[in-house]
C-alpha cells in the first residue's frame, strides 16, 4: 500500500490541493455546492481532481515536451473562460457551457493520447455530435424545462460517461503496452544473464581433451560425449523457459564428471539429489554456484578440497544447497559476481517465490536456494 501511495502520490497531493481550493472558494462565496445534485457534484469532483493531479504526476514529461504543455495551458484558460461565462450567464445547464466542456474533453484527450484519438476520432466525434444534438433538442428546441429535468441525469451521464470510458480504455491499453515492454525487457535481461555464464570451462575442457587425444587416453571418447551433451543442453535447452529438474541434474552430473577428469588431485565431491525429479525449473540456475565452487575452491586449493551438493524436493519446494571450502584470502566480492547473476535471474523468474541464503565462515562457503516448483 505504501509503495502504491509513493508511486501515485501526485493524486494524493492533487486531492489535498483540491480540498483547500474548494474550502477557500466556498469561504468567499465564489462557488455554491448543491448537496442534492449528487451526480453533478461527483463528476465535477473527478474532473477537477484529475485536472489538478495529472500535471503534477507528469510534471517531468510536461517539462520536456513544451509544445504539449503550452496546448494544455491554453486549454486550461479556455476552461476557465467557459466556467466564468457559465457563472455570469446564470442559465441552468447552459448549452454553451456543455458544448465548451465537450470541446475541452475531446481536445484534452487528443493531446494526451494522439495516436489512440486518431484511431477512434470518427466514433468519438460522431457520438458526441449525436449526444449533444439530443441534449440541444431536449433543452432548447422543445422549450420544455420540466421534460428536460425528467431526463437531466440520463443526458448528463450520456455526455460525460464516454469520456471516462475512453480514458479507462486508453489507460488499459497503456498498461498492456507497459506489461509487454516489461516482459520483453525481462527476457532481454535473462538472455544477457545466461550469456554471462563463464565459458572458460568449455575452453579448458577442450584443451584437456586435446591432451587426452595426444596421449591416446581411453577417457577421450567419454569426454567428447559428455562435452557434447553439455554444449547441446546449454545452447538449445538454455533457451527454454523451463526444463525438467531431471535434465538439470544430469547437466550438473556431466559438469562434475568432466571436472573429475580434468583434475589429477583428489577432490571430495558428493552430489545427493531427490529421486522425485518430475518438476520443472528454469535452466542453468544451479550451474552458477557449482562453477563458483570449482573456480574459487577446488582450482585454488592444493589439498582437502571438497564440494557437497544437495537437491531435494519437499511439498513443491525445490531445495538446493552447495557447500565448499576455499582459500581464506579469496574475497567475497570475487565470489559474488556469479551470485549476483543468480540473484537477478531468480528475481526475474521467481519474484516472491524464492529464497537465497549465503553463509561464509572461515574457509567454508555455503549457498542455499529454495524455489517454488512448477
Amino acid at each position: 500500500m505504501i509503495k502504491f501511495l509513493k508511486k501515485y502520490k501526485a493524486f494524493v497531493y492533487g486531492l489535498l490541493i483540491h480540498r483547500i481550493l474548494v474550502i477557500i472558494l466556498l469561504r468567499f462565496d465564489f462557488i455554491h455546492i448543491d448537496n442534492s445534485s449528487v451526480l453533478a457534484n461527483t463528476l465535477s469532483f473527478i474532473f477537477s481532481w484529475l485536472l489538478i493531479s495529472l500535471p503534477i504526476q507528469y510534471f517531468s514529461f510536461l517539462k520536456q515536451n513544451k509544445a504539449i504543455s503550452l496546448k494544455l495551458v491554453a486549454l486550461f484558460f479556455i476552461f476557465l473562460a467557459i466556467i466564468i461565462n457559465d457563472i455570469n450567464s446564470k442559465i441552468i445547464d447552459n448549452p454553451i457551457t456543455f458544448a465548451g466542456l465537450i470541446f475541452i474533453g475531446i481536445s484534452f484527450f487528443s493531446i494526451i493520447a494522439p495516436s489512440y484519438f486518431k484511431k477512434h476520432a470518427l466514433i468519438i466525434i460522431g457520438f458526441y455530435i449525436l449526444a449533444f444534438g439530443y441534449f440541444y433538442y431536449i433543452r432548447i428546441y422543445i422549450d420544455d424545462i420540466n421534460r428536460y429535468f425528467q431526463q437531466e441525469k440520463e443526458i448528463k451521464i450520456i455526455l460525460v460517461a464516454p469520456f471516462f470510458v475512453m480514458l479507462l480504455m486508453w489507460s488499459y491499453q497503456q498498461w498492456k503496452w507497459f506489461k509487454i515492454i516489461k516482459s520483453e525487457k525481462s527476457k532481454a535481461e535473462l538472455s544477457l544473464l545466461k550469456s554471462q555464464i563463464n565459458p572458460h570451462f568449455f575452453f579448458n575442457t577442450l584443451n584437456n581433451l586435446y591432451g587426452l587425444v595426444i596421449e591416446k587416453s581411453d577417457d577421450a571418447p567419454n569426454v567428447v560425449l559428455k562435452l557434447s551433451d553439455m554444449m547441446r543442453y546449454t545452447i538449445y535447452m538454455g533457451k527454454e523457459d523451463l526444463v525438467s529438474l531431471k535434465d538439470e541434474i544430469a547437466y550438473l552430473k556431466n559438469y562434475i564428471e568432466l571436472h573429475k577428469i580434468r583434475y589429477q588431485k583428489k577432490v571430495d565431491i558428493v552430489f545427493n539429489h531427490s529421486q522425485d525429479a518430475g518438476y520443472q525449473i528454469a535452466p542453468l540456475l544451479f550451474i552458477i554456484p557449482l562453477e563458483n565452487a570449482f573456480k574459487h575452491g577446488v582450482e585454488r586449493l592444493t589439498e582437502n578440497a571438497f564440494i557437497h551438493i544437495n537437491i531435494n524436493v519437499d511439498k513443491g519446494i525445490i531445495d538446493f544447497d552447495i557447500e565448499n571450502n576455499f582459500e581464506e584470502p579469496e574475497t567475497s566480492k570475487t565470489i559474488g559476481i556469479g551470485v549476483d547473476n543468480l540473484k537477478q535471474r531468480l528475481e526475474l523468474l521467481y519474484p516472491n517465490k524464492h529464497k537465497i541464503q549465503i553463509e561464509i565462515k572461515d574457509d567454508l562457503y555455503k549457498l542455499t536456494v529454495k524455489i517454488e516448483a512448477v
